[in-house]
C-alpha cells in the first residue's frame, strides 16, 4: 500500500510539473510604422543581400541573408523581409513601409532550437542607403546600407541593440530547390501554424522555402487529404475522441469534427494546391504518396494545377512522388507515366524506370557524388531528405550536388545557400 501511495505521489508531482512549451508570435503593432506609407516596390530589390551583425552577433551570429517573399489574396500583396541567420537557427521576418526619407522594418524574431522569441523592429535611415532604395538609385561601392535596430523577448518591448551592415548580394549562381518539409515545418517546432495546413504554406516562402513536400492521404469517399501521420492522434488534430486510419472517414466526417493543433481543417488536396497557385510564390511541390492504390485520380490533380499554374504565368513543378515499391507498380501502370512528373525515393534503377525527374535518397546514405553525377548525366536532379541538423546541411550544401534539400528547417538551407561564396 506504501509503494502504491509512493508512486502515486511521484506521478502526480511529474505531471504537475509537465510544462506546456509554446512559442508564440508576439503583437508586433507599433504606432509608427502603423502611420507609415507602402514600401515602394523600387525600394525592395536593393535591400536583399548578405548582412554583417555589427551589433547583436553574440545572439544571432556573425551575419544574416536578407531576402523577401510575398503572400496573395486577390488584389492584395504582402510583402515580408526574412532575415535567416545561422546561429540556433534564427530568422527575422519582417514587413517594411516607408516613413518620411526612412524605411521601417517591423516584425519578430524566432530561434528554432527552442523557444525563444520576440519583437524586433529595424530602421534604415536616409544617410545609411534608403534614400537611394526609395529613389531607385543604386547603391555604389562606397555607400553603407545598415538597418539600426531593436530586439526584445518574448512580448515585451524591443530595447535590446541591432545593427547590420551590408556586405555582398545573395549567392544564385547554382539553382537550388529549398523544400520545406510537411508544407513549411512540423508542428512539433511550434510554429505559427500547423503542418500541412494552407496557413503553413503561406508561411513556407517566408522561412526560407522555394518549394514544399506535401503527404496525400485518401478519405474513405477517395478525396485526397494532407496529413503526415496514418491516424488522427494528439499529435496533430486537437483531442476529439476520434481514432483511427484517416482512410476510415470520409471527408465530411474530417471537416466536420477534426481541427488541426493550431486550429485549421485538415485541407483536401485541391485546397492546398490552389493555395500555392493563386497565394504564394512557391516553385515546387513534391506530393509525398501515402495511400496505397490507383493513382490516375492524383495525376489528373497534378496536371490541373500545373496547367493553372502555367496560364497565369507562375513558375510551378509539381512531383509524384514514389516512396515505396507499391507506390512505384502503381505509377509504373499508368499508360503514360513517362511523361508524368515523379519524384522517386527509390535505387537510380528505378528512377529510370519511372523517367522520374527527380532522384530523392534519403541523407543517411551519404553524399553519394558518384551516383548523383549519373543521374544528371541522364539529364535528372537529385534532391535529398531530410536535412535538419546545420552540420550536416552546411557538408550536403558544400560538399554534395545535390539539387534541392528537403528540411523542417528551410531557413537554415537558406543561410548556408544565399550566403555561399
Amino acid at each position: 500500500m506504501k509503494i502504491s501511495i509512493t508512486i502515486l505521489f511521484v506521478c502526480l508531482i511529474i505531471f504537475s510539473c509537465k510544462r506546456n512549451f509554446e512559442a508564440p508570435v508576439p503583437d508586433t503593432h507599433w504606432n509608427l510604422f502603423e502611420s507609415a506609407e507602402k514600401l515602394p516596390s523600387m525600394a525592395r530589390p536593393g535591400v536583399e543581400g548578405i548582412y554583417n551583425f555589427k551589433v547583436g552577433s553574440d545572439v544571432f551570429g556573425a551575419a544574416a541573408a536578407a531576402k523577401w517573399s510575398y503572400s496573395a489574396n486577390g488584389n492584395d500583396t504582402i510583402y515580408h523581409l526574412s532575415l535567416f541567420c545561422e546561429k540556433e537557427v534564427s530568422y527575422f521576418i519582417l514587413e517594411g513601409k516607408k516613413s518620411g526619407d526612412s524605411i521601417l522594418l517591423n516584425g519578430y524574431w524566432r530561434k528554432m532550437v527552442n523557444t525563444e522569441t520576440g519583437i524586433a523592429r529595424f530602421t534604415i535611415a536616409a544617410v545609411n542607403g534608403a534614400r537611394n532604395l526609395l529613389n531607385g538609385i543604386p547603391m555604389g561601392a562606397a555607400d553603407s546600407l545598415v538597418l539600426d535596430g531593436k530586439y526584445g523577448n518574448g512580448p515585451a518591448m524591443p530595447d535590446q541593440p541591432l545593427r547590420l551592415k551590408y556586405n555582398r548580394p545573395l549567392y544564385k549562381a547554382k539553382p537550388l530547390q529549398i523544400v520545406a518539409h510537411r508544407g513549411g515545418g512540423s508542428t512539433a517546432d511550434l510554429l505559427p501554424a500547423s503542418e500541412n495546413s494552407v496557413a503553413m504554406i503561406n508561411l513556407a516562402t517566408r522561412f526560407g522555402a522555394t518549394g514544399i513536400e506535401i503527404d496525400v492521404r485518401s478519405t474513405s469517399d477517395k478525396v485526397f487529404v494532407l496529413f503526415h501521420d496514418a491516424t488522427l492522434n494528439e499529435r496533430l488534430i486537437r483531442k476529439n475522441g476520434l481514432l483511427g486510419p484517416i482512410e476510415n472517414y470520409s471527408y465530411d466526417q474530417l471537416y466536420t469534427l477534426v481541427r488541426l493543433k493550431q486550429g485549421e481543417r485538415i485541407p483536401t488536396l485541391k485546397e492546398a494546391l490552389h493555395t500555392v497557385v493563386y497565394n504564394t510564390a512557391l516553385e515546387y511541390v513534391w506530393l509525398d504518396t501515402k495511400f496505397t492504390g490507383p493513382i490516375d485520380e492524383l495525376v489528373k490533380i497534378q496536371r490541373q494545377y500545373m496547367q493553372e499554374a502555367a496560364a497565369i504565368g507562375r513558375k510551378l513543378e509539381i512531383t509524384i512522388g514514389i516512396p515505396d515499391q507499391q507506390v512505384l507498380k502503381n505509377f509504373l501502370a499508368l499508360p503514360d507515366h513517362n511523361n508524368i512528373p515523379s519524384v522517386c525515393e527509390l535505387t537510380p534503377d528505378d528512377v529510370v524506370a519511372a523517367n522520374s525527374r527527380i532522384w530523392a535518397p534519403r541523407w543517411t546514405l551519404g553524399l553519394q557524388n558518384e551516383q548523383v553525377q549519373q543521374v544528371h548525366a541522364q539529364g535528372r536532379r537529385a534532391f535529398v531528405w531530410t536535412l535538419d541538423v546545420p552540420e550536416n546541411v552546411f557538408e550536403y550544401m558544400n560538399q554534395g550536388d545535390f539539387d534541392g534539400i528537403l528540411s523542417n528547417y528551410p531557413s537554415i538551407v537558406a543561410y548556408y545557400y544565399y550566403a555561399k561564396q
